[in-house]
């Protein structure tokens, strides 16, 4: 395959991916409520998504390195169709739990293979040398615009078409983002082409991805570069749990309704999802001007701490919804302008130190660290914000974008690590 139709191979795939998530974005929660669920049962539903996305990053990520990226990425949607599928007609507490882990199997399992097979490819194409930033950018877009095309198509069926059939109209969206999966799931098996991989047996897969996993954390501990990229990832994840806790509370109190606060934050989170888009594209073009990935990674980070910084000097002048929302707002949407275009430099920069059979796994630690680390901003920004406000918190989330932008910045070696040797099954 070129590298022209791999960039795009692979934005199809990503936007495949995070389609299905913006189709039930607007609705899942409000299915729950309907179908008699309250908010602590609906709260360990969410929260089994989660531990069992956790639990399986890197077990999924070694299995990707070691029997190959398109058969996990094919189970991937098969899992989530499946999940999707239960999550449609689910009537009990029970059955949205099964629901919940099988779409956090999914996410696991598709946390990486579809970045590493797309670097693999490349390689493939033009070699060692092969410029990745632009075709990751087109990926991290094409995230963006699944997510806000999905969420506003999701939003709108139940109005538009309400029921259809035996499903009632909130349980719509979800039903057509698990046919999507299954689009997924032929492209997957249609359109991802990669070499052959040795014949493998049950015993050689078990052996191998324990190995493998094991290859990648130390690498990700050992390598310098390498760890100083997972530590910014780790502080980005917490500003922006930060964000999404606070953000759409705060648009509530300053509009004086909840139900206007919804409304309001959809708004501003479909604009958030364009903004992060139009800064993934932006990228390439920031890497080539500033004349580096470490470069245009730190002034994408320190974009979006100046955006939170400022909110919180503009505390004392947010408490009316004409200034508040507007200063707000445009926070949000230039703190994704920062983090979207940083993206891609900075993927490309993981990858440089990566052996492809370390790749999938690599990434897992990466999305793993962010997860922790959002987990753990979660719980700490919503005691701060309660205590200080969330002017505060904001404040506090931009510092932590300043640390994460002065750690990018020590990188001073971004020269390629040497590629190690096969790591994996063997026949």
């Amino acid at each position: 395959m070129s590298a022209r139709r791999a960039e795009w191979r692979y934005a199809l795939l990503v936007l495949l991916f995070w389609l299905p998530t913006g189709l039930y974005l607007a609705t899942k929660i409000l299915l729950m409520l309907d179908r008699g669920l309250g908010v602590a049962a609906i709260g360990t539903v969410v929260l089994v998504f989660s531990l069992t996305t956790a639990a399986l990053e890197l077990p999924t990520g070694g299995l990707a390195d070691v029997i190959g990226r398109r058969t996990v990425l094919a189970a991937s949607a098969v899992a989530s169709f499946a999940g999707l599928a239960l999550l449609a007609v689910a009537d009990s507490f029970w059955l949205f739990v099964a629901s919940a882990v099988l779409r956090g199997v999914a996410r696991a399992l598709s946390s990486g293979p579809d970045q590493a097979w797309f670097v693999d490819t490349m390689h493939a194409a033009d070699g060692p040398d092969a410029v990745l930033t632009p075709g990751l950018a087109r990926g991290e877009a094409a995230s963006s615009v699944g997510l806000g095309l999905g969420a506003l198509v999701g939003g709108a069926l139940p109005l538009a078409i309400g029921a259809v059939g035996p499903l009632p109209a909130l349980a719509v969206p979800v039903a057509l983002a698990a046919a999507v999966e299954i689009v997924r799931l032929l492209v997957t098996l249609l359109g991802m082409p990669e070499p052959p991989r040795p014949r493998t047996t049950l015993r050689a897969v078990l052996r191998g991805v324990p190995t493998t996993i094991a290859s990648g954390l130390r690498l990700g501990v050992r390598d310098g570069v390498l760890a100083r990229v997972l530590l910014a990832g780790a502080g980005i994840g917490v500003a922006l749990a930060a964000i999404e806790l606070l953000t759409p509370g705060w648009l509530a109190d300053l509009v004086g309704n909840p139900e206007r606060g919804a409304s309001t934050y959809a708004v501003v989170a479909a604009a958030g999802f364009a903004a992060s888009a139009a800064g993934s594209l932006l990228g390439p073009w920031a890497q080539r001007r500033l004349g580096s990935a470490v470069r245009a990674g730190v002034a994408g980070i320190a974009l979006g701490a100046v955006a939170l910084l400022g909110v919180a000097v503009a505390a004392p002048l947010l408490h009316e919804a004409a200034v508040g929302v507007p200063v707000i707002a445009a926070a949000y949407l230039l703190l994704f302008v920062g983090l979207g275009l940083t993206a891609a430099p900075q993927a490309a920069l993981l990858h440089s130190r990566v052996a492809p059979t370390e790749r999938a796994t690599v990434i897992s630690v990466e999305s793993l660290a962010l997860q922790a680390a959002g987990a753990l901003g979660s719980v700490c920004f919503g005691a701060l914000a309660a205590a200080r406000g969330p002017a505060f918190a904001f404040g506090v989330a931009g510092a932590a974008l300043v640390a994460a932008a002065v750690v990018v910045a020590r990188i001073k070696d971004a020269s390629p690590a040497p590629v190690a040797e096969p790591v994996g099954a063997t026949p």
